[in-house]
């Protein structure tokens, strides 16, 4: 029987030249130079010029949402930033010629195909870097080692991500989540930022400068699409994939979460009923569910399911919203709560699109304004449900940091008759009362203005400025509670 032989070190190396041909070319290859950066590589970068900290930078992010495209584009700037091209390395770890070397091998290959002594003020890149195993033990003994060498890894497997990297990296790594696309983002890649002007809101007895729209008819038309096709860079690009979603969106990032990246993390032996389990909470994105419904619906032992609502959270697929009662605080025990698809379009990858006039309109717009705070993870974003003499519900609470006390509350709403008709806005209003808040904002579907009703200083703003103004907001990352 013929003897299998290692990989010889010399295929390596010219895999590694493959993959960085700015070692010779001085410039990333044209498929990513053509592509638009994201408007999140403004807070991006910073993290890799910071040479004083000595921290790995960790690039987490679902699946498909333009990680690599990101590390390409950090490339390009720091050649443009005069930054020697033969300190700039770049490895994909998932590719299986990498598979029995440690990073350590993989950095003295790259110094043998460059003849170079160290690699003091180098820029290495690993992408994908869940694909190694133990791998944040490996590069917390690299950040280590080598104080002038900045690291910055990728990975999409996000439970193992976030939960290694807080636990053996504390301290040296620091994680950055880049989210679905925004809508702001949204607006910018498909070029329509005409659309908007600058122009003010008043809030309570406050004038904020915020982003308006010139055509709100179109304005909407475009956050329609933003729900259906908007969560990933490709997609929005791409009317080919647009026409055959399930096919994209689902096998090329549901599926290999469901039945590759988690099963092979927690050792998940009923992939189906994982996949049927994110199908079930998928369609009823926005509503609440107790362990009991869900047990009783989806035929899943409720502690099988409180460990599969944690993975699939952690993946960055779904979010969980706790509940508040009217006072603003949390229940001791927790029972029911709202669950929210981390970007709508993952649900016409499953389903269909929808139209402005489907009744599943008012929880796709919920999920997507959810989904435009994935990046201030500090926020304790929270809803409110209770029954007193009659059954009440605010849709968003953020509660503040120091006090636990609720800074605003929201409604989201489909429609434009609470401007109308504020009274029967009955729930907000009851809650306002309660928690001594004497502002409160309410999205419509394109009208504005302001009301003052019992008290009340109403702001109503159409959901699609609102979304967009989130976006705005946290790229400008001024304060938390800057949620307008």
């Amino acid at each position: 029987m013929k003897k299998h032989t290692l990989i010889p070190q010399e295929k390596i190396i010219e895999r590694l030249r493959y993959e960085n041909p700015w070692w010779v070319t001085r410039e990333i290859p044209d498929l990513y130079r053509s592509m638009s950066k994201r408007l999140y590589f403004s807070l991006f970068y910073p993290f890799i010029l910071e040479k004083e900290i000595k921290r790995s930078v960790v690039l987490m992010g679902p699946r498909r949402v333009g990680k690599t495209v990101m590390m390409f584009h950090t490339i390009d700037q720091l050649i443009q930033d005069k930054v020697n091209p033969q300190k700039i390395f770049f490895i994909g770890i998932d590719n299986p010629i990498y598979i029995n070397l440690s990073l350590q091998d993989i950095l003295d290959l790259c110094i043998s195909a460059l003849k170079i002594n160290n690699i003091e003020d180098c820029y290495v890149f690993f992408d994908e870097i869940q694909y190694l195993k133990d791998w944040e033990r490996h590069l917390k003994v690299l950040v280590d080692m080598y104080p002038k060498t900045k690291f910055i890894v990728s990975g999409s497997a996000a439970a193992a991500l976030r939960w290694h990297s807080t636990e053996s990296g504390a301290g040296r790594f620091t994680d950055f989540m880049l989210p679905p696309l925004t809508f702001q983002e949204f607006i910018h890649l498909k070029k329509l930022s005409h659309l908007m002007v600058d122009g003010n809101i008043t809030y309570g007895k406050n004038l904020i400068s915020y982003q308006l729209t010139n055509n709100i008819t179109e304005l909407n038309k475009e956050f329609v699409n933003y729900l259906n096709f908007g969560g990933y860079p490709e997609v929005v690009l791409s009317e080919k994939i647009q026409s055959d979603m399930g096919r994209y969106v689902k096998n090329d990032i549901v599926d290999k979460v469901l039945l590759r990246d988690l099963p092979s993390l927690y050792g998940i032996k009923d992939v189906q009923e994982l996949n049927r389990f994110f199908t079930y909470i998928a369609y009823n994105t926005g509503n609440e569910f107790s362990y009991e419904s869900m047990s009783k619906e989806s035929g899943i032992q409720k502690d099988t399911l409180k460990k599969y609502l944690e993975y699939l959270e952690a993946a960055f697929l779904i979010k969980v919203l706790n509940k508040l009662d009217i006072t603003a605080k949390k229940l001791k025990r927790v029972t029911s709560f709202k669950v929210y698809l981390t970007n709508p379009s993952l649900r016409t990858a499953l389903f269909s699109p929808i139209s402005e006039s489907d009744q599943e309109m008012g929880n796709m717009v919920e999920t997507a304004i959810l989904s435009q705070w994935m990046h201030r993870e500090n926020l304790n974003l929270n809803y409110a449900r209770w029954k007193d003499k009659k059954e009440g519900e605010v849709d968003l609470v953020l509660l503040d940091n120091k006090h636990f006390k609720p800074a605003w509350g929201l409604e989201i709403k489909w429609s434009n008759r609470y401007l109308e008709k504020t009274n029967e806005l009955s729930s907000l209003i009851q809650f306002c009362d309660k928690n001594k808040l004497t502002t409160a904002l309410v999205t419509t579907k394109n009208n504005e203005g302001n009301k003052l009703f019992q008290n009340i200083e109403f702001t109503f703003i159409p959901s699609a400025l609102y979304a967009y103004n989130i976006g705005v907001n946290t790229l400008k990352m001024k304060d938390t509670n800057d949620y307008l």
